[in-house]
């Protein structure tokens, strides 16, 4: 697998609850580009092979429409769409569900579309060139199939000024292999300190410093078949549980536990953004026209790109 080119796996499902609609379609380019043509254009910089979007049902029209015809443009593009009877087999479980199983169940249902190491990550996260090229570098070397890696930011540059945010907190051992990802929900700034709002009230510190989860991992596709016994046991548990997610990080703190999986964690100095309030558009607005304006992407993404062929 060492001279394979990986493949990239956009998450695209969610259904935006606190941002109040689809943020896979927000526009934040001047031409139109969304956060996903950006984080296509920069997996296509550094070397990835191929696209496979996860979607909702509700999304596929507009996405066959809007979004695969100018992202196919940059990398060759399959989809899969997230039905909840997916994976499922047998087992029953509550009429009255409406949200996806979660982004671990996203990633099998993913499977029949990867055959190379691959990585994640979410259509509405801004993660900058660098963790892509970072994810290239790690598949280069020759490794083991139940290896992994996280590419890591730092917490401080993960914040969204107009309310908390959930981050994924990392316990590390003496050479950077994940111990325990934890969530940690209501993480905001104030001033130049970061804090954090524990279900019972307390407020704790944080390090800004540290490196925490932005959900950008690489994998080997080894990953799939553990990750669908994990789910066949999730459902078995939770099949009548509404708010239920089989989750990434939860999949992957059980294969570490197990000794299934070692994952790595190597450390960005990207600066996130993202679409979580409604707010957070205008911001992201200004941060690509300022990456623009630096030269790091063309004004045009796509004129660009048929110039170039």
């Amino acid at each position: 697998m060492k001279n394979e080119k990986p493949t990239l796996l956009i998450f695209a499902a969610g259904r935006g609850s606190r941002y109040g609609g689809l943020k896979q379609l927000e526009s934040i380019g001047p031409n139109g580009e969304r956060i996903i043509d950006y984080s296509v254009y920069d997996a296509a910089q550094a070397g990835f092979g191929k696209v496979v979007v996860v979607i909702s049902e509700e999304f596929e029209q507009k996405f066959t429409e809007e979004v695969l015809p100018e992202i196919s443009k940059l990398l060759h593009t399959e989809y899969v769409v997230q039905k909840l009877n997916y994976f499922t087999e047998n087992t029953p479980y509550s009429k009255d569900r409406a949200k996806p199983w979660g982004t671990a169940h996203a990633l099998i249902c993913a499977e029949s579309k990867i055959t190379t190491p691959f990585a994640i990550i979410n259509a509405d996260d801004f993660y900058g060139r660098e963790p892509f090229k970072l994810l290239k570098i790690f598949f280069e070397k020759e490794r083991n199939e139940n290896e992994a890696v996280l590419i890591g930011f730092k917490l401080i540059n993960t914040l969204s000024p107009f309310g908390s945010v959930s981050r994924g907190i990392l316990k590390l051992d003496e050479n950077q292999f994940i111990k325990e990802i934890s969530e940690g929900t209501k993480i905001f700034g104030q001033g130049s300190k970061i804090f954090r709002e524990l279900e019972n009230g307390k407020i704790t510190e944080l390090n800004g410093e540290n490196f925490i989860s932005m959900n950008i991992f690489g994998f080997y596709p080894s990953i799939f078949n553990e990750a669908k016994k994990s789910f066949g046991e999730f459902l078995r548990e939770n099949a009548f549980n509404n708010d239920a997610e089989f989750r990434i990080p939860e999949l992957v703190n059980e294969l570490i536990k197990a000794g299934k999986l070692k994952v790595k964690v190597v450390g960005t100095t990207s600066k996130w953004f993202g679409l979580t309030y409604k707010e957070d558009k205008l911001l992201a607005v200004r941060n690509i026209n300022e990456l623009i304006a630096k030269g790091e992407y063309p004004e045009n993404l796509y004129e660009t790109i048929k110039k170039e062929k």
